[in-house]
């Protein structure tokens, strides 16, 4: 006879550890892994400006390291919402693949990011501006839809 416990079932911690898990809720911050993330579409005013800024410091630096000429990005970048998006996603990106706590893959995984961005970068100037930066002519939603179409059509799958 010992004088130990016997020790704890391994399935019972791992389904115990495992009761809160929920895969399909994410939550919490991933500055732990060298990213915070920015929602443009919440942002608040308060968190605008840190988040600009932050923005445009890896913006300058990333055109100048490798040489991203203005036919791609503007000086105008941030006036054009297409490439703010494209380029705060290649910004996240890059931290977490050169975060110290990446095993190493990062670099190489965020360099094959940016040449499947670099079209889509492209895409998003083209060269010029040719819907100007006018603030006040935005694409808007707000009575462009004929609400009663719109309740007709949505009534139905169009599974044809």
């Amino acid at each position: 006879m010992t004088d130990y416990d016997d020790p704890p079932d391994l399935d019972d911690l791992m389904a115990q550890e495992m009761s809160d898990f929920h895969p399909d809720i994410r939550s919490g911050s991933s500055e732990p892994i060298g990213a915070r993330i920015v929602n443009w579409r919440t942002l608040t005013d308060a968190d605008a400006r840190a988040a600009w800024v932050s923005l445009r410091g890896w913006v300058e630096w990333f055109t100048v390291r490798y040489q991203i000429s203005e036919s791609i990005v503007p000086v105008c970048w941030f006036k054009h919402g297409d490439l703010v998006e494209e380029l705060s996603a290649l910004h996240i990106a890059h931290g977490v693949a050169f975060d110290s706590s990446d095993a190493g893959f990062g670099p190489i995984g965020w360099h094959e990011r940016l040449s499947l961005a670099m079209p889509r970068l492209r895409n998003a100037y083209a060269g010029g501006c040719s819907r100007g930066h006018n603030r006040y002519k935005p694409r808007s939603w707000r009575n462009a839809v004929d609400e009663q179409e719109w309740d007709a059509w949505a009534n139905q799958a169009h599974a044809e």
